[in-house]
């Protein structure tokens, strides 16, 4: 047996020197792409292409033979890209924070670890960084399967110039948290308010005596419960190992699917990538059939809608602004013909951006 696994381990060894160069050589090819954008004197030039990332992680994953899952390929992709990315162009990327919170977490999947992050506690500031071009790109949460959708989120929209430029799927698993690993004693349970929602079924079978309450964020309530041993935190694993705290229940979340969708946001379109959705904000006034003749266009031109959200207009009493998703991009013809009829019905129409479908 000792022989036969000094064979395998010489292999393995003979494997990670022809993965270490093909690493290297894609690293090369990463900053001639940089040098042969610099010297084609293009201004403002874009070396993050999110289209094209999407299309490399779909195409490893179709092509994957196994053993080891898509996730796991395109988590290890995702790495070799971000560490070229980083070659040609460092990049910033403002999320909702403090560092600990889901919403690092689905950044970091995102743009991988190669990026600069930086932690923002409202989401309207990261929108502002964004805008203000001391951040290249943001994240911030849009909705969640069970807690459903993030009105700051879509609020944010009806005032900002920014651009969706991608989307991500995080797997949520919410674990109950303290500094001892035991409950006894503990009067108080800290979360955010999406993640207690989240847990509230869990919450009532096992700790309904137990106050619960709504924080800032899932990090906030980790560092509470860091200070207090009377208290606990219901959060992510990162917040757990941030602050030192030890996980009494693991995956206590009501749903075995429990996904939060995340949005990119930036100030470029993005090009096709083959697989896109587009989102769109539209307004129109509160009169009789006004939602059918938004969706009348849509169904007459074959698109797909995929979610609508209605949220009250600004400094009004009956206006409204409809948020929509539809799977395509906003360059296709029935697109294009959808928007003009669209443009022609209501009083606003903006396309918020085309962008990548999620990655696993």
């Amino acid at each position: 047996m000792t022989e036969k696994l000094g064979k395998i381990r010489d292999r393995i060894d003979s494997i990670d020197t022809q993965i270490l160069q093909l690493l290297s050589d894609r690293a090369n090819c990463a900053e001639e792409v940089a040098v042969t954008k610099r010297e084609a004197g293009e201004q403002d030039i874009k070396f993050y292409r999110p289209e094209r990332e999407a299309q490399i992680l779909r195409r490893v994953s179709e092509v994957n033979p196994g053993p080891l899952g898509s996730e796991k390929v395109t988590a290890i992709f995702r790495e070799i890209i971000s560490s070229c990315l980083a070659l040609e162009q460092q990049i910033k990327v403002a999320y909702l924070g403090p560092a600990g919170t889901f919403t690092e977490s689905a950044a970091r999947k995102h743009f991988g670890t190669a990026v600069s992050t930086v932690p923002f506690t409202l989401i309207p500031e990261v929108f502002r960084q964004v805008e203000a071009g001391t951040a290249d790109y943001g994240v911030v949460p849009i909705e969640n399967s069970t807690g459903g959708i993030i009105s700051h989120t879509l609020d944010r929209f009806i005032s900002s110039p920014l651009k969706i430029c991608g989307e991500i799927h995080l797997a949520i698993h919410q674990n109950l948290m303290n500094i001892s690993k035991e409950m006894r004693g503990v009067t108080r349970i800290y979360s955010h308010e999406q993640s207690l929602m989240q847990c509230r079924d869990w919450l009532d079978r096992n700790y309904p005596g137990v106050a619960r309450i709504a924080v800032a964020s899932n990090a906030e309530a980790a560092r509470l419960a860091a200070e207090d041993s009377h208290s606990a935190a219901i959060a992510g694993e990162n917040a757990a190992s941030l602050y030192d705290l030890k996980i009494i229940s693991p995956h206590i979340e009501d749903s075995p699917n429990n996904v939060t969708r995340f949005l990119v946001i930036g100030k470029e379109e993005v090009p096709e990538s083959g697989n896109d959705r587009t989102s769109i904000l539209i307004s129109t006034r509160n009169r009789s059939g006004a939602l059918y003749h938004l969706l009348e266009p849509l169904k007459r031109h074959g698109l797909d809608m995929t979610r609508i959200e209605s949220r009250p207009a600004p400094d009004t009493h009956w206006d409204y602004f409809f948020f929509m998703d539809l799977n395509g991009h906003v360059k296709h013809d029935a697109m294009q013909l959808a928007l003009k009829e669209l443009e022609d019905e209501s009083e606003y129409v903006r396309v918020l951006g085309s962008y990548a479908k999620a990655i696993l």
